[in-house]
């Protein structure tokens, strides 16, 4: 069972934690992480994008010249594609890219970025954050005990803290999130994961 450092918002080392194997000691799989992230992104996807066709375009109405005698290529409406503000042949139209992943596949990308993390030494695990008031200096202080101040985090707590979010969310690179929506994306873009003592719990609990 891998096992790492408890820390508190002193920076400073109270004990370790044991992980639960099935959970942060999986083989990472990285073609399971792709095909997450590139699911979420194209999930995230407006879809919204449109071209007109020749029969949307204004104009062209009257047929350019006559079909023959004149010399030149014989023509139909000045808005076919071949014209200037003519239209699109074949070009985007308003789509869902929105597609479903297996429940397996999900499940085994989340465990590998998870562990992910374990093997790169990039998890810290803090007993409890007990921020009394909203105040961002609080949380920058609390980075800079750990030594991440110039690192970019994703901070994971167990249950809604507001003093906690709202301290944090005004940080550059650093989104707090609840255990029951962390994802494959944010565990992958953000260099460092932090826990607190009951978060880890939380999720080997869901996601075991």
């Amino acid at each position: 069972m891998p096992k790492v450092d408890l820390y508190n918002i002193n920076g400073e080392v109270i004990g370790d934690i044991q992980l639960k194997d099935e959970i942060f000691g999986v083989e990472v799989n990285q073609n399971a992480i792709h095909l997450a992230v590139v699911n979420q992104l194209a999930n995230k996807r407006q879809g919204t994008q449109s071209t007109k066709t020749k029969s949307e375009v204004r104009g062209g109405g009257i047929k350019p010249w006559r079909q023959k005698g004149t010399g030149r290529a014989r023509q139909g409406s000045i808005r076919s594609a071949q014209w200037i503000k003519g239209g699109i042949v074949l070009g985007p139209k308003p789509r869902s890219y929105r597609y479903t992943l297996p429940k397996k596949v999900k499940r085994l990308a989340l465990k590998s970025a998870l562990s992910s993390k374990v093997v790169d030494n990039d998890i810290l695990v803090l007993d409890k954050f007990g921020f009394d008031s909203i105040k961002t200096k609080q949380f920058v202080n609390v980075l800079k005990n750990l030594k991440l101040e110039n690192e970019s985090a994703l901070v994971v707590l167990a249950n809604k803290d507001e003093n906690v979010e709202k301290s944090a969310r005004n940080i550059p690179g650093i989104k707090t999130s609840l255990v029951n929506t962390i994802n494959v994306y944010d565990l992958m873009k953000y260099n460092k994961l932090i826990l607190t003592k009951d978060a880890v719990s939380k999720v080997e609990e869901v996601y075991a």
